[in-house]
């Protein structure tokens, strides 16, 4: 990447242009829409069932008159569910009812549980079955939870209400009279607590609903279009879009990546959205040369970055673009898009229409050149309105700007390449480096499946690079390895350190926690005097 003398800072185009994507103000109207328009068209579909744009309205229109009925004063719903239509009934019920929903990761354990449902304040929570027992071991701990709601009835469970009893006592009840305020607070997310305690984000209505527009533009979305997601868990995002699109959306959560293919061809599926973690496996799956989606025109990948590698395989194989995005809780979640007519391999994309961004050197903040690296700072109107218990101008740098904590660059086409986390970068005699260009490098090594790089102690250096890497085959040398990189990089980047093991520890969503990963290893290291790779 060569730099210019040009600034990094660049603008989307005017948000004039997704006007009419996303209508509002509320976040619930486009579902409205989309059942007056198209009311029998499926909104969400599975392999055993689908649900209409106007069965979801009408249901989520009677949980909400139940939810209001039964909590009284405005307040906050949890909810907690895998990748199932019930996410939808219960976001869009919350929101009919008044109230605002707090969005709660299902795969988090009881204490983790209970630090997000005490942070958001939660009266009520909409779970399944596997949620609703892991809140019981802790509901004393939980004063301010009155309710704990089923996502359907169970009979593990007998006399336990139920979405679908919410739903019979809300056909006897009149709608919610609502509040069109585009900027009142529609959702709580959390953040994804890799570096730290889990956040409380407050989007608003306008954040959502702008975030929409902006995506569907971005990936090209029409109401026929059939989003095929094949994640783990709901993300709000694809929810709204689908909804705002009046495009279908099916939902795949099986793991088995010959299954999804099969199932996306037969929904003929247009757009596939998962997680790098499950598109790796896709692309090295040996059974994948069987499985082709003729009407598929895109493949989303989000959640953390996807290798340039099996990026290129699945776009090689599928013949469509492979794209990725950068986004936050904070920002609801997109700034940047993958650019479907001209992707480019690793980048992030081009800034969605009416956000800025801007690179700043990470100790002057002053804006550094074109190709330079430092941190990315956005804003635009989907971002947040504040975490939680404090104003936004509270986490705001000077003219509005909001510090991701990521090191970035932008090449010359306004294209974004997001390098690390700024918490995971460090300092080897004062010169700053990214562990993520180190992990590029080894990824090259054709025995190197899989790779993690973190910071390990130095008495003399302040901080080398540790790597732990997950061979191909069954065995790998160390010093080779160091040696393969250590010739390609500059001095301050040399891998000191090299562990092979055979997994990489990932969070549910596929992240990499390297502080977890620093502390384990450096800590084992240290017990046995832990010689480095020199």
């Amino acid at each position: 990447m060569t730099t210019t003398n040009a600034p990094s800072i660049a603008s989307g185009p005017p948000l004039a242009t997704v006007a009419g994507l996303c209508p509002g103000p509320r976040i619930d109207d486009p579902l409205r829409r989309a059942a007056e328009r198209v009311p029998d068209r499926p909104a969400l579909r599975t392999t055993a069932r689908d649900l209409t744009f106007g069965d979801l309205d009408a249901r989520a229109t009677r949980v909400g008159a139940a939810l209001a009925a039964l909590l009284g004063e405005p307040g906050v719903v949890a909810m907690a569910m895998v990748l199932d239509p019930a996410f939808a009934l219960a976001f869009y019920g919350i929101a009919r009812s008044g109230h605002v929903s707090a969005l709660v990761n299902p795969l988090l354990r009881p204490d983790g549980l209970v630090h997000v449902l005490a942070t958001s304040g939660a009266r009520a929570a909409i779970v399944p079955p596997e949620v609703y027992d892991r809140l019981c071991a802790v509901r004393d701990r939980l004063p301010e939870l009155r309710d704990l709601i089923l996502t359907a009835p169970d009979d593990a469970h007998p006399g336990v209400r139920s979405l679908e009893s919410l739903e019979r006592h809300g056909e006897r009840l009149p709608p919610v009279s609502l509040d069109a305020d585009s900027d009142a607070v529609a959702c709580l997310q959390f953040t994804s607590g890799t570096t730290g305690a889990p956040k409380a984000v407050r989007l608003t209505h306008r954040n959502l609903t702008v975030n929409a527009a902006q995506t569907i533009h971005g990936h090209q979305l029409t109401d026929e279009s059939v989003l095929f997601n094949y994640l783990p868990t709901f993300h709000l995002m694809h929810l709204s879009i689908g909804v705002a699109a009046m495009a279908s959306h099916v939902l795949f959560p099986e793991e088995d990546t010959p299954a999804a293919a099969t199932a996306a061809r037969r929904f003929h599926a247009t757009h596939l959205y998962s997680l790098p973690v499950r598109l790796a496996r896709m692309a090295a799956d040996p059974r994948l040369v069987r499985e082709r989606v003729p009407t598929l025109r895109a493949i989303m990948s989000g959640g953390s970055a996807l290798r340039p590698d099996h990026a290129e395989t699945l776009a090689r194989h599928f013949g469509v673009p492979v794209v990725q995005g950068f986004g936050l809780a904070e920002t609801s979640p997109c700034t940047h898009l993958g650019v479907l007519d001209r992707p480019k391999a690793g980048s992030s994309g081009v800034l969605v229409p009416g956000a800025e961004c801007r690179i700043v050197d990470i100790d002057t903040g002053a804006v550094v050149p074109i190709g330079e690296t430092g941190e990315l700072h956005v804003k635009g109107p989907q971002l947040m309105a504040g975490y939680l218990g404090r104003d936004l101008d509270a986490d705001l740098e000077p003219g509005g700007w909001f510090a991701t904590g990521d090191i970035a660059f932008l090449d010359e086409d306004g294209y974004l390449f997001v390098v690390d986390r700024i918490k995971d970068v460090f300092k080897r005699d004062n010169w700053l480096v990214a562990p993520g260009r180190i992990e590029a490098v080894l990824l090259r090594h054709p025995d190197v499946a899989e790779c993690v790089v973190f910071d390990h102690p130095d008495e003399f250096c302040g901080a080398v690079a540790h790597a732990l890497v997950v061979p191909v085959g069954g065995s790998l040398d160390p010093a080779a390895v160091a040696e393969f990189v250590n010739g390609q990089v500059p001095y301050f980047e040399r891998v000191e350190h090299v562990d092979v093991v055979t997994a990489i520890p990932r969070s549910p969503t596929g992240k990499v926690s390297r502080r977890d990963l620093r502390r384990t290893v450096v800590e084992a290291a240290d017990r046995r005097g832990g010689i480095p790779i020199a």
